[in-house]
């Protein structure tokens, strides 16, 4: 299954900046590996945003839910999710 998943970030201010950094390493580390399992397909900086738009391709709600929470960021983020199904009109018949 395709999910849409925007997630904005809002780190507290007064987090240490070497709590951050180490946060945001494992956050690439993590992010990095579910892209080379073909668990996170695309994933897309919102400019202008400490914020993202990702493609997800999970087996199930409870899949995406385990791999979203084990996010070193989620406890600083704001997650919208939205299930996605091939347009009728779309031109290409994969999912590039």
């Amino acid at each position: 299954m395709l999910f849409k998943v925007e997630m904005k970030v809002t780190i507290p201010h007064d987090m240490p900046a070497d709590v951050i950094a180490d946060i945001k390493a494992r956050e690439k580390a993590y992010a990095q590996a579910l892209q080379a399992r073909g668990k996170w397909r695309h994933l897309w900086r919102i400019a202008g945003s400490y914020a993202n738009v990702s493609i997800f391709d999970v087996a199930d709600n409870a899949e995406l839910q385990e791999l979203i929470s084990g996010l070193p960021l989620f406890p600083y983020m704001d997650i919208g999710v939205a299930p996605l199904c091939r347009h009728p009109s779309s031109i290409h018949e994969d999912d590039r």
